[in-house]
């Protein structure tokens, strides 16, 4: 890539001699520690024990019969979206430009699927059967209607938690995205340092 010089001469130097001062503008080769300053790894790492989270939770709600497939599915098919994102944002920390490239657009289908499953986790909340209607009959003892009642506010703190795990890792998601797009200059061109390289002028016997 071709750069930009400026020169200043010296009046009492003839032009053979060059420039005494020239100012070059060149591209920083620290600006891909910048991904560094994000702690990817901590991030990367939070992203996918919070993603497993949610899908071992999933997978034993389903096997108890305990959950709906048709929101269940799509959860579980995107958390596994976002634990490939935080195992890129961990191998990202290499600074390999390919992997920081693959790490950004990993973290974009990241957020994409962090929303998702936070709808799918709302609508879950909303979609939940009232099962406690048939324990408040003569036949129920009150009992039976309080375990009842404590189901139905433990699968509600339940989906609650998942919510704001969703919103975390939403928030982890748009965090790398942005430091990743810092180095990848995916919105503007790369910023250009200057360089002064100052030449001592030979002395004269």
């Amino acid at each position: 890539m071709a750069e930009e010089a400026v020169g200043l001469e010296s009046a009492n130097n003839s032009p053979a001699h060059g420039p005494l001062v020239a100012v070059t503008f060149q591209r920083s080769n620290l600006r891909k520690q910048k991904y560094l300053e994000g702690e990817p790894k901590a991030l990367g790492i939070t992203q996918i024990v919070l993603s497993l989270f949610q899908m071992i939770t999933v997978s034993v709600l389903l096997s108890k019969d305990l959950s709906d497939r048709e929101t269940d599915i799509p959860l579980f098919i995107a958390s596994s979206m976002v634990v490939i994102a935080g195992i890129l944002a961990v191998a990202a920390q290499s600074l390999h430009l390919p992997t920081l490239r693959g790490c950004l657009g990993m973290q974009i289908v990241a957020c994409a699927a962090s929303f998702v499953n936070m709808v799918c986790t709302l609508m879950k909340i909303e979609s939940f059967p009232m099962y406690c209607w048939d324990y408040y009959s003569d036949n129920a003892t009150s009992v039976e209607r309080n375990a009842c009642n404590q189901m139905e506010r433990m699968n509600s703190h339940l989906h609650a938690e998942g919510v704001v795990i969703h919103v975390t890792l939403l928030a982890i998601s748009a965090t790398l995205a942005a430091y990743c797009c810092k180095v990848v200059n995916c919105c503007a061109p790369p910023p250009k340092m200057p360089v002064i390289t100052v030449q001592t002028p030979a002395v004269q016997e």
